[in-house]
């Protein structure tokens, strides 16, 4: 991970910690959410397309094994999303992983005493099992990224770019941002405006990035009296 880290000239970042593990274990992938109970959630970092929209998903949906990680504060094992009961479990989850590329999802809550800042997600394209020393490596993963989490204090996990890792100062700014601007033109709490901003991504088929930043650049405006997932273009 430092030898990583160096070759990208700067320090040790989550993005580190999810390459390394996909390297190390049986998956083709890996994410890495900051999760709060008080505060929108937002994807850190991810190794490709399918675990960033993954990551995407899940916060947009408010559902899926990380969501449970987080609020269980138990890692979450899913060897194969095609199992019945996951798909009843995660209506709306399951169903769009396995459109993604995903067919085994494993959540790793990040945890230290009380602290808990986020979720490492590794999936995997044909059903997986991990082992007990697989299991054990992917919990050290979690903890390294813990450390490192709360070591740059959430916010520095390398130089920001488009692409499989995303820019965590701009994406939060631009989702807090388009939150506020909900609260004024829908007339409702900031925990509301963030459930709608979230619905329309999903109702559109979009990412709740991209509609962040319509909602900023005006190029999108929520009415008070529309349906949650509806909103217009402004003129």
């Amino acid at each position: 991970m430092a030898d990583q880290a160096a070759r990208r000239g700067a320090g040790v970042g989550v993005v580190d910690v999810c390459t390394a593990a996909v390297a190390a274990l049986p998956v083709g992938g890996a994410g890495l959410s900051a999760m709060s109970r008080t505060a929108p959630s937002h994807p850190l970092c991810s190794t490709d397309d399918i675990s960033e929209r993954l990551e995407e998903l899940q916060l947009t949906v408010g559902e899926g094994p990380c969501v449970d990680a987080f609020l269980n504060g138990s890692a979450v094992l899913t060897p194969d999303l095609l199992t019945r009961d996951l798909q009843d479990r995660w209506m709306v989850f399951a169903d769009a992983a396995l459109e993604a590329g995903a067919r085994a999802v494993f959540a790793l809550p990040l945890q230290i005493g009380a602290i808990s800042p986020g979720v490492l997600d590794l999936y995997a394209r044909v059903p997986v099992r991990l082992d007990a020393e697989e299991l054990a490596d992917a919990l050290a993963f979690a903890d390294l990224a813990t450390l490192v989490l709360l070591d740059t204090r959430i916010g520095e996990t390398g130089e920001p770019h488009r692409g499989p890792v995303e820019d965590l100062g701009a994406y939060r700014a631009e989702i807090d941002q388009a939150s506020g601007m909900l609260t004024v033109q829908l007339g409702v709490g900031i925990e509301e405006a963030f459930v709608r901003l979230r619905a329309h991504a999903y109702a559109q088929g979009r990412r709740l990035a991209d509609v962040a930043a319509d909602v900023v650049a005006r190029r999108l405006r929520f009415p008070p009296d529309a349906e949650p997932d509806q909103a217009g273009e402004d003129t």
